[in-house]
């Protein structure tokens, strides 16, 4: 019996190259010249550390930038409120990973609303799609794929 599981997955590592040269952006670009700001991978999170909060917005489109060059999606970033101590803004960035219960419960929802002929089950952080057709669990790829649902989702693990 075909299957496939949907997770939401982030490669770090390729975060970790877009903090860099978001990081190597800031040190050539004017209107950051004689400024102390920096990004700074931790923890699977941004850290971004200006010294105004406009400089703060400017940086988050430095960095989605450089993400999208290297291929991650933006969807998956997380903001956080900016916090302000003495005279540097502060504002971490957090990326969503693993398909929490609400989220999970919602897909489901949508399968069963298609009436295509697959069940799909919730396993932790991820749900597996069964089906009796490769071109159903091929439909339920395409329609999540077509839906907003706020966060990115891979098809792992494809079985005939």
């Amino acid at each position: 019996m075909p299957t496939f599981d949907i997770v939401s997955e982030l490669n770090e590592e390729e975060v970790k190259n877009a903090t860099e040269n978001a990081n190597r952006e800031l040190s050539t670009r004017f209107d950051f010249r004689n400024v102390e700001a920096s990004f700074e991978f931790k923890d699977a999170s941004v850290i971004m550390s200006a010294q105004d909060d406009f400089q703060l917005k400017q940086m988050m489109d430095i960095l989605r930038n450089a993400l999208v060059k290297r291929g991650v999606n933006t969807s998956a970033m997380d903001r956080n409120d900016s916090s302000h101590t003495g005279k540097t803004h502060r504002q971490t960035v957090g990326f969503k990973q693993g398909i929490d219960q609400p989220l999970a419960k919602k897909i489901v929802k949508l399968i069963k609303d298609k009436k295509l002929k697959v069940q799909a089950s919730i396993q932790g952080e991820q749900l597996r799609v069964t089906g009796k057709k490769r071109d159903d669990l091929q439909d339920v790829m395409a329609m999540l794929k077509q839906e907003d649902l706020g966060q990115p989702l891979q098809f792992n693990n494809f079985r005939d």
